[in-house]
Formats: structure tokens, C-alpha cells, sequence
């Protein structure tokens, strides 16, 4: 096990405070949640678009990529549950982004498609996002299909 080794967020830092992580320091869901939080936060500055979401960029390229996915299927993709979908596919929709089709065979659920402002703002932040995962190749070095193929390992077999 590690020394517990102290964190210095933003607000801890300006008050020259420091955390001590004590377990959380050993535990691989904090720290994949904190280099989560950390890449979500630059890609957002690198985009500029301060009402970005954590999510939104993954979620249109999911329903660009597969016209016509339902919510459900949508979830599955993105990791995303119900409870945090739900509002993000509703503001995606109200913004013109994505429409939604009635499924005749379904009345329960609906189809999403990108529309074209929707596949220009995806275009947009998919030159951002290359440019985000370069830095984040930096990083990782040569490790990357190793951090890859370890975090695919994560998501199948926690599940």
C-alpha cells in the first residue's frame, strides 16, 4: 500500500491547505474518477464552451455514428444510466442537436438522430477532441494500448 500522499485541489491550494487521501490514495475508481473529472475539464477549456457537459461530445458522436439508436441502447454505449441521460439528451434536443422519431413497432422508446447543426457542433468538437487525445498520448507514452485495453478490461468484467 502507498503513503497516503496529500491532494491539493484549487481551493485547498489558495487557503495553502493540503488533503490527505488516506485509502482513497490506493483505490483505481478514485483515481479513474479524478483523471476523468481532470481530461473533461481540459477538453472543456480547449473548446471554450463553458456549457459543455461531461458526456455531450460522447453522446453525439455515439448517436451520429449509429442513426436511429434508442435511449436504451444509447445508455448501454455510453456507460450512462437513465437518471444522467435523460437531461442531456433533453437540452441536446431543445438546443436542435439531436431530434427524436417515434418507433412504430416500440411506442415505449424513440430514434435519435443527429441533426445538421448537431453533426457541425460534433465536427467542431471533434477536431477539439483530437487535439485533446494528443495531449493525453503525451501522457501515456507508449503505454496507451496498454491503458486502453486495461480500462476495456474494467469496464467489461465490473460489469
Amino acid at each position: 500500500m502507498n503513503q497516503a500522499k496529500p491532494l491539493r485541489s484549487e481551493i485547498e491550494a489558495s487557503q495553502g491547505g493540503e488533503i490527505v487521501l488516506g485509502k482513497l490514495d490506493d483505490y483505481i475508481g478514485f483515481h479513474l474518477r479524478l483523471a476523468q473529472n481532470a481530461s473533461f475539464r481540459a477538453f472543456q477549456r480547449k473548446t471554450g464552451q463553458s456549457d459543455l457537459r461531461p458526456g455531450w461530445f460522447a453522446l453525439l458522436s455515439l448517436i451520429k455514428d449509429n442513426p436511429g439508436i434508442t435511449p436504451m441502447t444509447l445508455s448501454r454505449a455510453s456507460g450512462r444510466d437513465k437518471s444522467t441521460l435523460t437531461p442531456l439528451l433533453r437540452d441536446m434536443i431543445r438546443d436542435g442537436f439531436v431530434e427524436k422519431q417515434p418507433i412504430a413497432r416500440d411506442r415505449r422508446s424513440y430514434a435519435l438522430f443527429a441533426t445538421a447543426a448537431g453533426a457541425a457542433r460534433l465536427t467542431d468538437l471533434s477536431r477539439h477532441a483530437a487535439e485533446h487525445d494528443r495531449r493525453l498520448d503525451q501522457i501515456v507514452g507508449d503505454r496507451k494500448a496498454e491503458l486502453l485495453n486495461l480500462l476495456r478490461r474494467i469496464a467489461v468484467e465490473i460489469e
